[in-house]
């Protein structure tokens, strides 16, 4: 039984290890995809998978080289960063649980409206700096390209993603064709038909950026329960395994150390000479 939280511990950060690439992957992956360019939830996520990645390793030494100061640096780690993985799991959840699509009558596709989504999510694509930043990988992407060979018929039929709904278009409301005097969506009023200008300033293209944001983080929160619940399984076994290190390392009151497949700590043979001299002498 004294080896088997050791062994355990040893194999599961060993699977951790390997489970922390697919959240590093993924962080990467909404980063650097062509559609989604806000990526102030992703840097969180990229640091927090390879905080699991480093702690991963620690763990894995300690439990299988019964190293007790490695596997003590590895549990406080460990509290640390499952403290923070679950705080940014539910900061994910409370900032992108609003928002959503608008149906289009005798469309496919939907429409976004900005005010639908969360203040701290509109604060952040309302600065006009990193809105700039946000507009540079949009047009970098060519999203809106794809739309130019549409037919009247297609945009009736087919189905756009939040960017391009609300970036390459203008609001299926608005009504070019004669004057009017009804009011019409701000947004309206910013298109422009240039492949450069677009409604790239619309608040429904900011609206369109964050729904795409909402959709890819809801999907990586289902991996970030996962690594909590096993994270927290974890935790629990390695306290087991440093109880039984430091057992291994210090009980000699109890006698000769009986664990043979244990290497002993430096001090241990100075102590059996000098057990040994003391009964000679008495």
């Amino acid at each position: 039984m004294y080896r088997f939280s050791n062994t355990v511990i040893g194999f599961l950060n060993l699977f951790t290890l390997l489970a922390s690439i697919p959240i590093i992957g993924g962080g990467l992956w909404m980063a650097r995809s062509n559609t989604t360019c806000e990526s102030f939830l992703q840097t969180p996520l990229l640091v927090v998978g390879f905080v699991v990645l480093i702690v991963s390793l620690a763990g894995f030494i300690g439990a299988c080289f019964h190293v007790a100061w490695a596997l003590w640096v590895y549990l406080v780690v460990m509290l640390f960063l499952i403290a923070t993985l679950m705080g940014l799991t539910i900061f994910g959840f409370v900032v992108t649980s609003q928002g959503g699509g608008v149906d289009v009558a005798a469309r496919v596709y939907k429409e976004y409206r900005l005010q639908d989504y969360s203040p701290w999510l509109r604060d952040r694509v309302k600065d006009p700096d990193y809105w700039r930043t946000i507009r540079s990988c949009i047009l970098g992407s060519n999203v809106c390209s794809k739309l130019a060979s549409w037919t009247p018929l297609d945009y009736l039929q087919r189905d756009m993603s939040p960017i391009q709904s609300g970036c390459c278009k203008p609001p299926t409301s608005c009504n070019y064709n004669m004057a009017t005097l009804v009011p019409q969506d701000p947004d309206c009023y910013k298109w422009n038909n240039s492949p450069t200008l677009l409604c790239y300033e619309c608040d429904s293209c900011k609206a369109g950026v964050l729904e795409d944001v909402r959709r890819d983080w809801h999907k990586l929160s289902v991996l970030n329960i996962v690594m909590l619940v096993l994270l927290i399984g974890i935790y629990s076994i390695g306290c087991c395994a440093f109880k039984n290190t430091r057992r291994a390392e210090t009980d000699y009151a109890y006698g000769e150390n009986r664990m043979t497949k244990v290497k002993p700590r430096w001090d241990y043979y100075w102590w059996r000479w000098w057990h040994d001299k003391r009964e000679q002498l008495y």
